[in-house]
């Protein structure tokens, strides 16, 4: 019984801090330069390299395309039920809101229905452009393993940064910041 609550204790803790889902070395979310982040995860459309393109719906159903536009873009991937998304959602919304006009962001939804996600999004007074990835194909293209997975890109396209596990709102500036 000590050995089940041990073990228990250790998966949520790092559930909490590095996500839902499998994790690697290169997202658990430390301090780690872009350029070890891009080593760790290479093969997986990483930091220094070109950002996948694709499309998606939005909870509203029209079609969006998820690209360079012109300007730095944030794609997160997230769903209802994992905590650590739950926990990073006031900051994602601070973020979106205080830099709407700069940043395009993308909160991709994962495998859930429209109705679930709008539930999740108005109980928590959560305005966030989602858009669904109902079959996966985005986040297979990220190599996404845990969520919450984010991503920044830059104007031209390339990858930035990449986190897996909850974000800041202030992590998030300082990355847009320095670039």
């Amino acid at each position: 019984m000590k050995k089940y609550t041990i073990c228990l204790a250790a998966f949520v803790a790092l559930s909490v801090f590095t996500g839902c889902g499998s994790s690697s070395a290169a997202d658990e979310g430390r301090a780690a330069s872009a350029q070890t982040q891009a080593a760790q995860n290479a093969g997986h459309g990483l930091v220094g390299e070109a950002a996948p393109k694709f499309s998606v719906k939005a909870l509203t159903g029209e079609a969006v395309s998820v690209e360079a536009k012109g300007k730095p873009y944030i794609i997160n991937f997230w769903a209802t039920w994992c905590p650590p998304c739950q926990a990073e959602i006031p900051d994602l919304a601070a973020f979106y809101a205080a830099h709407r006009e700069t940043v395009d962001f993308y909160a991709v939804n994962l495998q859930e229905e429209v109705p679930a996600v709008q539930k999740f999004l108005t109980e928590r007074q959560a305005e966030l452009p989602v858009v669904l990835d109902a079959k996966g194909k985005a986040s297979t293209l990220y190599g996404v393993r845990a969520i919450p997975t984010t991503v920044v890109v830059n104007a031209e396209g390339t990858v930035i940064y990449r986190k897996t596990g909850g974000v800041t709102k202030a992590e998030l500036e300082d990355v847009i910041n320095k670039h």
